[in-house]
């Protein structure tokens, strides 16, 4: 995905978002963030979007404090939501192609990452907040969804302060059926090591068979790439894809991988 999908993208996210914490009210659970109401959704997404916009604003090149989460409720916490995710997409709508300020994943550039990440993070809160409300998802599109993967992937667990490790060696595939992508996830008593191949040869990595003994796996989740990246982002249970192999490693994942 382009800098400007990823931009429009999040304005839809954020409406989203806002749209169903209104209809759920802020007293609401969050089913898919077990202790939060609606209120602690938007004050913690908002809090993101005002940390995130403040790098984009004044080209910080080291890490900043977030600004807390503010002390407001009802139909004023949803306003104050509102506002700033407006401003981070005027931020990002704004600022220039060779921004220079922090990030902390590999990206093509400061402004590839900002606009990615708070994509992502703004997509996966949206879907806890229409959660709340225990009716269907809205879509997120094949090509969006192998991007989240991506970046969960191959961008937050491959910091070392990701928690998904063992002792024993494990090998865990993630298989899309919607889109020419195909992960191999090793996973060891170091960071795992995730690689994306293409099954045809079309789609972004070489092509690999997935199914070729070489590349024999101990697990595999195969599935739409919304169902995949909603699984692995621990917003849906295991059940929602199709797992093939140990579920025990699918287990290391899930009781792992919460990126906090």
């Amino acid at each position: 995905m382009e800098i400007t999908e990823h931009i429009v993208s999040l304005s839809e996210e954020g409406r989203l978002l806002a749209a169903a914490a209104e209809q759920a009210g802020p007293g609401a659970s969050v089913p898919t963030c077990p202790g939060w109401q609606i209120r602690h959704l938007l004050r913690h997404t908002g809090m993101v979007h005002r940390w995130a916009a403040g790098f984009l604003t004044e080209g910080h090149t080291t890490p900043q404090p977030d600004g807390g989460e503010p002390d407001l409720d009802g139909a004023e916490l949803l306003d104050w939501f509102r506002a700033g995710h407006r401003h981070l997409v005027r931020s990002l709508e704004a600022a220039p192609g060779d921004l220079e300020c922090w990030a902390f994943l590999p990206a093509p550039s400061p402004l590839a990452f900002w606009s990615r990440r708070q994509l992502h993070e703004t997509t996966v809160h949206r879907v806890d907040a229409e959660s709340a409300l225990g009716g269907p998802l809205t879509t997120v599109g094949a090509d969006r969804a192998a991007d989240g993967i991506d970046e969960l992937l191959t961008g937050f667990h491959a910091r070392p302060r990701s928690r998904v490790r063992s002792s024993v060696p494990r090998t865990l595939r993630v298989r899309a059926v919607d889109w020419d992508a195909v992960w191999t996830v090793r996973i060891s008593d170091e960071p795992p090591q995730a690689v994306r191949t293409s099954v045809t040869g079309g789609g972004k990595g070489p092509a690999a068979d997935p199914d070729s003994g070489a590349d024999r796996v101990d697990c595999e989740l195969s599935g739409t790439a919304q169902g995949l990246y909603l699984t692995l982002w621990n917003r849906l249970p295991l059940a929602a894809v199709t797992l093939r192999g140990d579920r025990s490693v699918a287990r290391l994942w899930t009781d792992n991988s919460a990126v906090t």
